[in-house]
């Protein structure tokens, strides 16, 4: 059974960083891509970081420069660190990924920004 757990959310004041994290289990996790998604309060859901199994990572326009997602395959792990957050960056982030053709997605983590 496919799992993903989010950690590292919590509140962050405007320019500040964080770096969150995503434990995955019941994949083998080298093989597949990873991404990063948050939803802010009356939102749609927006894909945020995503990165390949070969590495090659992708970001949204609004986080381009300020965020890099990254893998650690010994651990099945994928980060997102944040640097530079604004008030605009508070949402729920999660990680998912797709296996076999169904997406599986994590219980999310918060990341209020404000001062």
């Amino acid at each position: 059974q496919v799992q993903l757990v989010e950690s590292g959310g919590g509140l962050v004041q405007p320019g500040g960083s964080l770096r969150l994290s995503c434990a995955a289990s019941g994949i083998i996790f080298r093989l597949y891509a990873m991404n990063w998604y948050r939803q802010a309060p009356g939102k749609q859901r927006e894909l945020v970081a995503a990165i390949t199994s070969g590495g090659t990572a992708n970001y949204a326009d609004s986080v381009q420069g300020r965020f890099t997602i990254s893998r650690d395959n010994a651990k099945n792990t994928v980060y997102l660190q944040m640097n530079r957050l604004k008030p605009g960056d508070t949402a729920l982030y999660y990680c998912t990924t797709r296996q076999l053709s169904r997406d599986y997605w994590g219980q999310g983590t918060q990341v209020p920004v404000s001062s």
